[in-house]
C-alpha cells in the first residue's frame, strides 16, 4: 500500500487478493517453498582479526561473526575471521553477565566496521549483577506512518514501557522490537531512537518488511538504511542462561516481499547454535511468524505473504534446544504450540489498528509482551498500553452479537493452548466456556462502516479464535469470567457493555 495513500475498504481487500500481481513470490518459491534460496554473488573475503575484552580481561569462547562465518575467541580474547566485506559489520554475541555495547540512542551496538588495516576490538563492560534472572519487552509493529503516529508512539507507548520495568522487580532488562518499526518512511529512524533512549531500555532490532529501502533490488541492499542505524538484521546475544537470536525472514526480491529463511542465514544460525549446550533455553525474534492461522480464519488474506515459506529449516536447526519463537506482522495475537519443547508466539501490535484507536483488528489492546526469565525458565504475559498489568481479558453482555442473544462473549487475547477459561454466576462455579471462531464486538464497532475507522477506513475486524462463549439467563446471578493460564496465574473480569 502506497505511503500516505489511503484506499477504499474495497481497494484495500483488492489489494489483498491482488496476489498474482502484487504479492508475486519467486516462481522457484511458488513451486518450491523449501527450496535453499542463495544470496546471488560470490563473496571475495578478507582476513580480520581482533580481541574481546570484559573489564580488561581477555574473554574467551565468545562467538564474533560477520553473519555467515562464526569464530571464537581463544584463551587470550583473540579471534580471526574470514568476513565478506560487503556483510553490515562484525559483532561479537555478547556473553552473560557483560553489559550490550549500545549506540548513543540506547540501541544495540554489538557491532563494529569490517576493515583490514586495524584489529576490531570488542571491549565490554561487566553488568553490576548477576543477569541469571532478568527480563524483556518485545514490541511488535510501532509502524508509525508520519509525525503524527510517531507523536502517539511517545506519548503512550514509552511510558507504557516505563511502567512495565518497574514490574520487573530490578531484574538486569533489555527490549527489543521485532519489526515494522517504521511504515515505510525511513527518516523517522531517529525519532524512533530518541524514543527508545526514552525508554532507558537497552534495545535490539528486527527488520520488518516496512522497514526496507523499497528501490532496492537486493536482498543486503533493500536493509542498508536498516543497517546503518541498527547493524546486522541477523546476530544473536545472551543473558543468563538464555540465548537470544534475532532473524530476518522478509525476502525483498525486487518488486515485493515473501517471508523466507536464506540459506546463507540458515547456514549461520547453525554454526551460531553449535556453540550452545543442547537442551538450552533459545529464543528467537523474527518478523513475519513461522506459522499462523490467520490466513485460515481471514481468507482475504490468502494472497498476502503472512507467513513463512520454509519454517521447517528454522524448527530443524532448533530441535535440540528449547525454544521460543516471538514474531509480529499479522497486526493480532496468537500462541502455537509446536510439541512439546517449542512455542510461537504472534504479539499484537504497538500499533493497535495502525493508530486509529484503542485496539487491534482481533480486539487485542495496543501494547506488548513482558516476559521474565529465571534462570533456565521463561513466563509472559501481554501489556495492554495505558491498562492495569493484570488486565487479561474483556467480557461482554449477553447480546453483544445478535446472533447470539443468550450468551456473553470473553475476548482472552493472551489465550494459549494450557490456559482455561471459566465462568461464574454469583458464587458458583458454572463451567468452561466454548472458543468459538468470531470477531470482537468491539472491533466491529470501531472497524466497520465505509467511513470507519476515520483514519484508515480500510481497517477491517479480523476473525479470531481467543474468544469464548457461554448462554447465561437472567436468574444466573452476577457473572463472571475467571481466565487461568499457563503458569497457573489467574485474572477475572465481569460482562461490560460497549460505550455508546
Amino acid at each position: 500500500m502506497p505511503r500516505h495513500h489511503h484506499p477504499s475498504r474495497r481497494d484495500f481487500l483488492g489489494l489483498l487478493a491482488a496476489g498474482a500481481a502484487l504479492h508475486r513470490v519467486p516462481d522457484l518459491l511458488a513451486r518450491d517453498p523449501y527450496h535453499p534460496v542463495r544470496l546471488s554473488r560470490e563473496p571475495e573475503l578478507i582476513r580480520v582479526e581482533g580481541t574481546v575484552t570484559g573489564a580488561g580481561r581477555p574473554l574467551a569462547r565468545v562467538a564474533v561473526s560477520d553473519g555467515l562465518r562464526v569464530a571464537v575467541t581463544d584463551k587470550d580474547g583473540r579471534y580471526q575471521l574470514e568476513a565478506d566485506p560487503a556483510m553490515p559489520g562484525v559483532f561479537v554475541s555478547t556473553p552473560a553477565n557483560y553489559a550490550f555495547p549500545l549506540t548513543a540512542s540506547g540501541t544495540m551496538a554489538q557491532h563494529l566496521p569490517i576493515r583490514v588495516d586495524a584489529p576490531i576490538d570488542f571491549r565490554l563492560d561487566r553488568l553490576p549483577g548477576s543477569d541469571e534472572r532478568h527480563g524483556f519487552v518485545a514490541l511488535t509493529d510501532p509502524q508509525t506512518l508520519d509525525r503524527e503516529d510517531m507523536a502517539a508512539f511517545h506519548a503512550t507507548t514509552v511510558p507504557a514501557v516505563q511502567q512495565a520495568i518497574a514490574s520487573l522487580d530490578g531484574r538486569a532488562a533489555f527490549g527489543v522490537t521485532v519489526g515494522d518499526i517504521l511504515w515505510d518512511d525511513l527518516s523517522l529512524y531517529p525519532e524512533y531512537e530518541r524514543a527508545v533512549l526514552r525508554t532507558g531500555l537497552p534495545f535490539a532490532q528486527v527488520v520488518g518488511n516496512h522497514d526496507l529501502d523499497l528501490t532496492k533490488d537486493a536482498f543486503h541492499g533493500s536493509t542498508r538504511t536498516f543497517s546503518r542505524h541498527f547493524g546486522p538484521t541477523w546476530y544473536s546475544f545472551n543473558r543468563g542462561a538464555v540465548h537470544y537470536v534475532a532473524l530476518n525472514n522478509v525476502l525483498w526480491h525486487g518488486t515485493d516481499y515473501t517471508g523466507h529463511f536464506v540459506q546463507e542465514q540458515l547456514d549461520w544460525l547453525a554454526a551460531d547454535l553449535a556453540l550452545v549446550e543442547r537442551g538450552a533455553l533459545v529464543v528467537v525474534f523474527v518478523h513475519i511468524p513461522l506459522t499462523t492461522t490467520t490466513v485460515a480464519r481471514n481468507p482475504f488474506y490468502k494472497d498476502a505473504p503472512m507467513g513463512t515459506t520454509n519454517p521447517e529449516a528454522l524448527w530443524r536447526l532448533l530441535e535440540p534446544f528449547r525454544a521460543q519463537v516471538i514474531t509480529g506482522h499479522t497486526h493480532e495475537m496468537e500462541h502455537q504450540d509446536h510439541g512439546p519443547r517449542a512455542h510461537e508466539h504472534n504479539v499484537a501490535t504497538a500499533c493497535g489498528a495502525w493508530w486509529t484507536g484503542p485496539i487491534c483488528a482481533d480486539g487485542t489492546p495496543s501494547g506488548f509482551a513482558v516476559y521474565e526469565v529465571n534462570g533456565e525458565h521463561l513466563r509472559w504475559r501481554y501489556q495492554a498500553t495505558g491498562r492495569p498489568a493484570d488486565e487479561r481479558l474483556r467480557v461482554y453482555p449477553a447480546g453483544s452479537d445478535p446472533a447470539r442473544p443468550t450468551q456473553i462473549i470473553a475476548n482472552v487475547w493472551d489465550w494459549d493452548p494450557l490456559a482455561t477459561v471459566t465462568w461464574y454466576a454469583g458464587a458458583d462455579r458454572r463451567g468452561l466456556m466454548t472458543r468459538e471462531l468470531g470477531k470482537d464486538p468491539l472491533s466491529i464497532r470501531l472497524h466497520t462502516g465505509p467511513e470507519l475507522p476515520p483514519k484508515h477506513p480500510w481497517a477491517e475486524p479480523l476473525a479470531t479464535d481467543h474468544l469464548f462463549h457461554c448462554t447465561v439467563d437472567e436468574a444466573s446471578g452476577p457473572v463472571r469470567v475467571e481466565v487461568t493460564d499457563r503458569f497457573g496465574d489467574t485474572t477475572s473480569a465481569v460482562p461490560r457493555a460497549l460505550e455508546r
